[in-house]
């Protein structure tokens, strides 16, 4: 290993509670940061998942404040949690995969102590992703906002039900439609539930957002991508009879209203990743699609 003066002192974990292949990756994480001298800070819902007696442990919201690095074990999930709850604290992050694709996770299972200790002594190369912003509108009033790694997704609330909005970007009108939602995705989530949906994986390089409709009643609409800087609006029309949702994630939920209005925009502050300095985007992206390899 090199010899490199260590750049980063407090270490913050997060990931997955109760996980018996996450907690095994946590207690060897946590033993090569005793080893390197850091200074280190859990998740409190971690706790009971491995022996510590020097960690010091906060509820997730509290951990940005007091790292200089943080690291998610877990799956894409924990990565998106990390990344909305940590980002106005700027901390960089790193992960190591214990889900299922990890495509924002990178670090394998198997190479734990070399790759975070090539980390530590700064190795690594830094991207920033940008991120989404949503807020819910109703009578002038922002009623709920929250932060989207990945996308965010106007739907219906109830299987089998459609949902009839008319979309805005930047204040001019683009189209009316019935449908089981809209996807406003990221790069970074071009490869999750948009790519699901058939829209086009876009590098993380683009700074675009594509806008990809969800079964809609028409045949003729199809994604659109769009400046990263532009303002995207959504109105819920006055005849809706359902309970429409917006999901930022998958994991933050917003209850809507007919005539609600949705703004979503890039958020003022980057996700900010680190990755191994071995890391290749399209081997990864080979790697978990199945691509072929060169003959």
């Amino acid at each position: 290993m090199n010899s490199k003066a260590r750049v980063f002192q407090n270490i913050g974990i997060v990931g997955k509670p109760q996980n018996p292949q996450a907690a095994e990756s946590i207690q060897t994480l946590h033993d090569h940061l005793v080893a390197e001298g850091c200074d280190i800070w859990v998740q409190d819902s971690l706790a009971s998942d491995f022996e510590s007696e020097v960690a010091k442990f906060l509820p997730r919201q509290e951990l940005g404040k007091e790292v200089d690095l943080m690291v998610v074990v877990g799956g894409d999930g924990s990565m998106l949690n990390a990344g909305r709850t940590q980002i106005q604290h700027q901390v960089p992050t790193v992960g190591i995969n214990r889900g299922h694709l990890g495509f924002l996770t990178d670090v394998r299972p198997t190479e734990v102590v070399e790759r975070i200790h090539e980390i530590l002594h700064g190795q690594y190369t830094e991207e920033k992703r940008f991120i989404l912003n949503a807020e819910v509108i109703r009578d002038d009033n922002i009623i709920g906002d929250s932060a989207s790694v990945n996308e965010v997704v106007i739907h219906p609330g109830e299987i089998s039900k459609m949902l009839e909005f008319e979309l805005f970007i930047n204040n001019q009108f683009v189209y009316s439609q019935r449908s089981d939602g809209l996807i406003v995705s990221t790069p970074t989530g071009s490869t999750a539930y948009a790519l699901s949906g058939g829209g086009p994986i876009i590098s993380p390089q683009v700074d675009a957002m594509v806008l990809v409709p969800m079964f809609p009643h028409t045949l003729s609409s199809r994604p659109i991508v769009i400046d990263a800087n532009s303002v995207v609006e959504l109105v819920i029309a006055q005849d809706n009879r359902h309970s429409p949702m917006v999901s930022c994630d998958g994991q933050e939920n917003m209850g809507l209203a007919p005539g609600d209005r949705i703004r979503i925009k890039k958020h003022p502050l980057p996700l900010r990743i680190l990755h191994p300095t071995n890391h290749d985007y399209y081997k990864v992206l080979r790697n978990k699609l199945g691509w072929g390899h060169k003959l």
